[in-house]
């Protein structure tokens, strides 16, 4: 059975949050509620989160140096941000909000299709990230507690295949929307393209060292 993934909703106005969650909820993930960027922090110790949702305008400690303290953790730095504002105060107020690591910034009213269709997006990235892993992991547990039978080689060799095929399906649909993103020249384009390229080479890397022979070269 497949765990929902976690999505971290961070807005000091409880009905901000109340809207966040009805436009989300038909995305069938956990929704979890932070009023403060303190209380996000605390959150963020605790379990992992597919993406971020957070305030920019938040009393005490704002959405920015919030982003800044996700950033600097090893744990989360890698957690996808969406900014939200209810101000817009031109280009400049924007690209501090990429520059703070956020993969997207949207302000309000938004549009709630838009805003569901951007958070499935990583959510779907992290499900599928989870699954490679786990899978990756007990490949590796399974080629390292001996010698296989030719069973057991014929499995792993067809879940090897599997956990390609997977990967291959990320890698063209992260191309077709990085073909998608580069039309559109925007800065949150270029910032979503590459933090996919670096999440799928990474797990590509990963699978290549757990082919028959990997090794091998070294050895």
């Amino acid at each position: 059975m497949v765990q929902k993934a976690k999505i971290l909703l961070v807005d000091d106005r409880p009905e901000n949050l109340l809207a966040l969650e009805a436009i989300l909820s038909a995305l069938d993930q956990t929704l979890v509620r932070a009023s403060s960027g303190e209380e996000a922090l605390k959150a963020l110790l605790t379990d992992d989160f597919a993406v971020i949702l957070l305030d920019v305008q938040m009393p005490g400690m704002d959405g920015f140096e919030t982003a800044a303290h996700i950033k600097r953790r090893e744990r989360t730095r890698d957690i996808p941000i969406i900014f939200l504002t209810a101000i817009n105060h031109g280009p400049h107020h924007t690209f501090r909000g990429y520059a703070a690591g956020a993969v997207d910034y949207i302000s309000k009213p938004f549009d709630p299709w838009v805003l569901r269709a951007k958070v499935s997006v990583f959510v779907e990235l992290y499900m599928k990230n989870c699954q490679l892993r786990e899978q990756a992991s007990l490949l590796r547990l399974q080629l390292e507690g001996g010698r296989p039978s030719a069973d057991e080689a014929r499995e792993s060799a067809g879940l090897l295949a599997e956990l390609s095929a997977r990967l291959a399906a990320v890698e063209e649909q992260a191309e077709a929307l990085s073909k998608q993103l580069d039309e559109t020249a925007d800065a949150a384009a270029v910032a979503t393209a590459a933090h996919l390229e670096r999440k799928l080479t990474g797990l590509r890397r990963a699978l290549d060292a757990l082919e028959p022979g990997a090794g091998a070269a070294t050895g």
